[in-house]
């Protein structure tokens, strides 16, 4: 029997290159040996001592509020809610295009009918307005971003004693392609001393 390999994905759910990287390992899992493990990142935290737009400042406090449902859902009902809910708030913000306007009847509409997909009651609405929770949020991302440094952002992924930024895709790889990408990216995690390798992205994310 070959073990698997865990693979954590730190995520903030409104960043579209995450969801394509997230969407990928999912199609790794079907051809490698891997296990996905789902980590919570924050845009708001990453960028709150950072020189952005006031416009980009506030949709990332925003998006916060899904953030905090599901941590609240992971916290009461286990850890695999992370990825049940990722998978089901991201696919409304990003395939069905609802992530551009963050009023709060928007956001409260993909929180409940994420809820509701997964089994969860909507006594989880509640943790949208509240702090409870944003005391473990930011533990997460702080494990992960103390991983690669604070001059990235997310996607990160960790397998074994390293962990990298990205990888970024624009495209979700399938199938044995999927794979292809996965041991390449899985041979960079064995050298201690591989930093880094990129060039300036000429594509949009896709999530079809």
């Amino acid at each position: 029997m070959t073990d698997t390999t865990p693979v954590d994905l730190w995520f903030d759910p409104f960043c579209p290159f995450a969801w394509v990287t997230s969407r990928w390992l999912l199609e790794v899992e079907k051809v490698r040996p891997i296990e996905p493990r789902w980590r919570i990142m924050s845009l708001e935290v990453l960028n709150e001592n950072k020189d952005v737009s006031d416009d980009y400042r506030a949709r990332a406090t925003e998006g916060t509020k899904l953030i905090r449902v599901i941590a609240a859902a992971g916290a009461k009902h286990g850890e695999e809610y992370l990825g049940r809910l990722y998978t089901e708030v991201g696919t409304r913000i990003h395939n069905e295009g609802r992530g551009k306007d963050r009023t709060p009847e928007v956001l409260r509409a993909i929180a409940a009918e994420s809820l509701q997909a997964v089994g969860l009651g909507e006594e989880l609405l509640d943790a949208m307005d509240s702090t409870e929770y944003d005391d473990a949020i930011r533990a997460s991302h702080e494990e992960g971003i103390t991983l690669v440094g604070q001059e990235v952002g997310t996607p990160i992924i960790r397998v074994g004693a390293n962990a990298f930024f990205g990888p970024v895709i624009t495209r979700i790889l399938r199938g044995e392609d999927a794979g292809r990408l996965w041991d390449g990216v899985l041979l960079t995690t064995e050298f201690d001393d591989f930093f880094e390798l990129k060039r300036t992205r000429t594509k949009r994310p896709q999530f079809d």
